[in-house]
């Protein structure tokens, strides 16, 4: 048993959230320990014990005066560098905790003014790149889909993103309409519509086969009832759309500043403020956006059974049931 720990730390469970999951607020705290960084810099040795300390919560061995606070602390660190099915490490990059530090340079790249043909494919590359590798190292490996898939998605993601982006380069560029300075600050907003249609084309390529085999929805108890290709769709549709509402304040809010900064006295007298402005701008937009976009839906997401399939209302008295949406 473990003793009770310093402010809003609850009694502790182990493999569940400290936040409640059903309320925005909850979720959005619960996401704010997924992605911090300070994880990040936790030390072989810390994190071997707060593994231990884990183990040892598990098997009843507890040593004296373990507070509550301990054990979620513990936990937080354990999931934010450990694959939760395989147990080993992710790398830095590609945790969520290293979404954020390692993310920002990207946006800051695909934000840049003035993009060429050959700047404007390589930073949607990137971005694509390292989307695909965080989705490939936070994937579930109790069953995992084939490479071939997350190969299909990647390429997809990639192929949309820079045909949009390259696509409406060419046609501001030659809008004869639109002055100089029109067309440049229309380019600087290029990068979302491309980035936006490139998450959702993941997510249908990356996930089609739960449209056609359907997903498990289950029980208050967590038993299987069975598979829904409803509740499929319904899971795409919030990921789909988590994915849309993530890069509007990263792609669209710094351009906006950055055109309004640099026409004050800030930035007209200091020139090379200009960057390290920017980049500050990009880190606080994907700093705020990431935990509201994943929180918008709940992990485990509710529907009416009366909606479902009749195998499913058959199967089931319970007036609605729950799936995972997935990532």
């Amino acid at each position: 048993m473990a003793a009770g720990g310093k402010g809003d730390y609850p009694l502790f469970a182990l493999g569940k959230p400290r936040f409640d999951q059903s309320t925005f607020y909850g979720r959005f705290r619960h996401f704010l320990d997924i992605i911090d960084p300070r994880t990040l810099f936790v030390t072989e040795s810390r994190l071997k014990a707060a593994v231990q300390l884990l183990e040892d919560y598990k098997h009843g061995t507890l040593p004296t005066g373990v507070s509550n606070q301990q054990l979620w602390e513990a936990q937080k660190i354990r999931q934010a560098i450990l694959h939760p099915d395989t147990n080993e490490k992710i790398l830095m990059p590609f945790r969520m905790s290293g979404y954020i530090p390692f993310g920002t340079p990207i946006v800051v790249g695909l934000l840049l003014p003035q993009q060429t043909f050959g700047t404007t494919v390589f930073w949607q590359w990137l971005n694509q790149s390292h989307n695909a590798c965080v989705n490939y190292a936070n994937r579930n490996a109790t069953k995992p889909p084939p490479v071939s898939q997350f190969i299909l998605g990647y390429i997809g993601a990639v192929t949309s993103a820079v045909s949009i982006a390259v696509g409406l380069n060419v046609f501001i560029k030659r809008a004869n309409r639109f002055s100089p300075a029109t067309r440049l600050l229309i380019q600087r907003f290029v990068p979302f519509p491309a980035v936006a249609a490139a998450n959702v084309c993941n997510v249908v390529l990356m996930r089609h086969n739960e449209l056609e085999e359907g997903i498990s929805v289950l029980d208050m108890d967590g038993n299987v009832i069975g598979s829904s290709r409803i509740a499929a769709r319904h899971a795409l549709m919030e990921t789909a759309l988590t994915r849309i509402v993530l890069p509007i304040p990263i792609l669209v809010l710094p351009p906006i500043v950055m055109s309004l900064l640099e026409k004050t006295w800030i930035l007209k007298g200091r020139p090379r403020l200009t960057l390290p402005m920017h980049s500050l701008l990009c880190l606080a937009a994907f700093g705020f956006a990431l935990p509201v976009a994943i929180s918008l839906f709940p992990q485990m997401s509710e529907i009416e059974t009366s909606k479902l399939e009749p195998e499913i209302k058959i199967a089931t008295s319970s007036k609605s049931v729950f799936y995972n949406k997935g990532l």
